[in-house]
């Protein structure tokens, strides 16, 4: 049975975001879902949070990861680690630019690309106007590891305050092999 992490962001993703809608009909449809509150969400430590998720990967073993914004940065500073876990598949939604400049979050940037993604798929959503990312980094983030790339028009960040409750085009594309 498929297993699948999901990760939020700074100020974390809950109702009526749609990770939180997202957790909400994976389980309905019996499916395995861990979707964590991470640690101070909206004052985030780096180190805490990589603490908190390298326990949750090791008890939870996913074999689907679903992260959003922050988490995504996040994800990155797993996979310098030398005992990251490999996955089936990761989601990467609204990833913030690697070298963002907020002062609440700067533990987690700058931010190196890993070289290993430890996943053996990649699909990447993002806005043509998400503010904390210009397209044109997240198409080189997507060429860099062969990711599949989806621009959604005019969608801000895809949480929320954009507009984004219930999400069905993450929640087939996340059932398609579960």
């Amino acid at each position: 049975m498929n297993k699948t992490l999901i990760l939020h962001g700074w100020g974390g993703s809950d109702a009526p975001h749609w990770q939180a809608q997202l957790a909400s009909e994976i389980a309905q449809n019996y499916g395995t879902v861990c979707f964590p509150l991470l640690d101070n969400c909206h004052f985030p430590s780096k180190n805490r949070w990589l603490k908190q998720v390298r326990q949750i990967l090791q008890e939870f073993k996913p074999d689907t990861v679903v992260c959003h914004s922050l988490a995504n940065t996040l994800w990155f500073w797993l996979c310098q680690e030398e005992d990251m876990i490999e996955i089936e598949r990761l989601f990467m939604v609204s990833i913030p630019s690697l070298n963002t400049k907020e002062k609440m979050i700067k533990t987690f940037f700058p931010c190196p690309k890993p070289s290993n993604i430890h996943a053996k798929e990649v699909h990447i959503f993002v806005s043509d106007n998400d503010p904390w990312v210009k397209i044109a980094e997240v198409e080189e983030i997507a060429q860099y590891y062969d990711a599949s790339l989806d621009v959604l028009e005019n969608a801000g960040h895809i949480n929320a305050d954009s507009g984004h409750g219930k999400w069905d085009m993450i929640e087939k594309r996340i059932r398609e092999k579960t």
